[in-house]
């Protein structure tokens, strides 16, 4: 092993750019100085957002649309804070994505001293929302730290991850080996036994169906080929939407939220699970599904199998390596007892007549919504990547009506549900994709919560159009209050000028009352230099 002295700041760097790090998000500041001035001589560009939860949004984006884990970076103290709620949202949907700070120095007392930034402890409270806090002790540390990191992104369940370093470590040059790295990782693959098991309950079954998690999203092959084989009809949660073509016939999209559908997945005598949780935010209501059949359930943790609705049939593994062998064995033995083209019709029809059941029951609520999202994606590419918000717009209107295919994406915060996503989130696909169209949607609401990240867009000279349906508010929680016969308190804001605020930060702005003139904002929006605002007052959309 060869030896030399490097700073902390440069160890860590260097150990970014060898697991591949060529991006990364954040905000420079008194503590991290010594991380910004080697970026450049190991070649990993920069963007600075306004803020650090829109850093680690646009990190977490980044991470979704390129296949890499994204890297944030910020000070001590607020600055981490800041971060802590992407770094949930993250967890939240299982996102690769390393957060690194500054800490305070090696020695520093346990009681205050009034230090810059001083908090009682860092590690503790990332270690509250991240998979781990890592703090080191030396520089030579650093690099194990980072390949830890690594390691959990490529072997288990892909979560957030904290790494502190040492004030005084970030500035002291001490003797490092060479780079650590991960170590290879072959994908694990369910034991054959249980394989088959589950290969002979779902040829026996009559009336299966699969419902596909964010965990699927590297398997979308492999789900559509065991869906057809099957005869299967496909579900997916909103982190699933797109792995397989949501115009397929065999695909109901994101509808687990429906009466009609959970009441028919009820009565399936078969559900292969797929890298989800089944959980309240895939349901939109309390507890476990309702299923009288056997579950099938593929993923990669474990815990998994024994959270909310045990599994029949627990395999346990890497969802593309998982799904091969189930395949394998599905076809081994040829054609099971109930497949053919009888099955293959019935199960077209039951999509057919879901599919409508779905939309009849929330026909009168999302009217405002569907002709303009028809109108968003008669302009986008089919490759088009869109951002979402926690907003009624995107949850109620886009998820079950805006089709997107496996060559698009749709990344909406799911689970812990945050607010300002959408823009940051464009802001950090887009510069993972530059080549490829992406259109951020939001209310207005969660909107003003990074709107500040237009200044970055700006800056970055992106092409991002942002659609805003502006309800005057919090409009979930105005209707909320209506139901339960409150009156509506805090839920209306003041009306701002959001095209006029986007131009003030030198983009453009735009508002529209018609389906067709959003069309052809957004035509002009994607080939504008710059971010535009497209403003949808929700009054002309009811």
């Amino acid at each position: 092993m060869s030896e030399s002295a490097m700073t902390g700041g440069e160890a860590l760097v260097r150990a970014l750019a060898v697991h591949g790090t060529r991006t990364a998000f954040g905000i420079p500041g008194t503590h991290n100085l010594e991380i910004y001035r080697h970026l450049d001589r190991y070649r990993i560009a920069h963007v600075t957002p306004r803020h650090e939860q829109g850093a680690g949004y646009a990190a977490d984006a980044y991470a979704r649309v390129s296949g890499y884990p994204g890297v944030a970076i910020t000070t001590t103290g607020p600055a981490l804070l800041n971060i802590a709620a992407a770094v949930g949202q993250a967890y939240s949907d299982s996102v690769p994505l390393l957060v690194v700070s500054p800490g305070m120095p090696l020695r520093h007392p346990r009681l205050s001293t009034g230090l810059l930034h001083e908090m009682r402890s860092q590690t503790e409270a990332m270690r509250g929302v991240a998979a781990f806090s890592h703090r080191v002790s030396s520089v030579e540390e650093i690099g194990a730290a980072v390949a830890r990191a690594f390691t959990l992104f490529g072997t288990e369940r892909p979560r957030p991850v904290h790494i502190e370093i040492p004030l005084d470590l970030l500035e002291a040059a001490e003797p490092v080996g060479d780079v650590q790295l991960r170590p290879p990782y072959v994908p694990t693959v369910p034991h054959a036994a249980v394989v088959r098991e589950a290969a002979d309950t779902l040829r026996a079954a009559r009336r299966p169906a699969l419902v596909l998690g964010g965990g699927a999203r590297r398997a979308g092959a492999e789900c559509l080929a065991l869906a057809e084989e099957l005869g299967a009809p496909v579900i997916t949660t909103a982190n699933g939407k797109g792995i397989v073509a949501e115009t397929h016939p065999l695909s109901l999209g994101v509808s687990l939220h429906s009466p009609a559908v959970q009441r028919w997945l009820a009565d399936r005598d078969a559900v292969v699970a797929v890298g989800t949780e089944l959980a309240e935010s895939d349901l939109w209501s309390a507890g476990p599904p309702t299923l009288n059949g056997t579950l099938v359930r593929v993923d990669l943790d474990p815990a998994q199998m024994y959270g909310g609705l045990q599994a029949g049939h627990p395999l346990v593994g890497d969802a593309s390596a998982a799904l091969r062998a189930l395949l394998a064995a599905c076809r081994q033995h040829g054609p099971g007892a109930a497949s053919g083209p009888g099955r293959d019709d019935a199960a077209r029809t039951d999509v057919v007549r879901l599919r409508g059941q779905r939309d009849a029951e929330t026909a009168g609520r999302d009217a405002r919504w569907v002709p303009f999202l028809h109108a968003v994606r008669s302009v986008l590419d089919a490759d088009a990547i869109i951002t979402s918000d926690s907003a009624q717009c995107c949850y109620y209107g886009a998820l079950p009506h805006l089709p997107v295919g496996p060559e698009g994406r749709f990344l909406h915060p799911t689970g812990f549900g945050t607010l300002g996503y959408a823009l940051p989130a464009a802001i950090g696909a887009k510069t993972a994709v530059p080549g490829r169209q992406v259109v951020a949607l939001s209310g207005d609401g969660g909107f003003q919560f990074s709107v500040q990240e237009l200044a970055t867009a700006v800056q970055s000279r992106l092409s991002l159009p942002v659609v805003v349906f502006d309800n005057g508010g919090y409009g979930e929680i105005r209707d909320e209050m209506a139901a339960r016969g409150d009156a509506p308190v805090a839920v209306d804001l003041a009306p701002v000028d959001l095209p006029a605020l986007a131009r003030a930060y030198g983009g453009r702005g735009e508002r529209v009352d018609t389906p067709a003139a959003l069309a052809d904002a957004l035509t002009r929006a994607l080939a504008a230099p710059v971010p535009t605002v497209i403003t949808v007052p929700e009054e002309t959309a009811r």
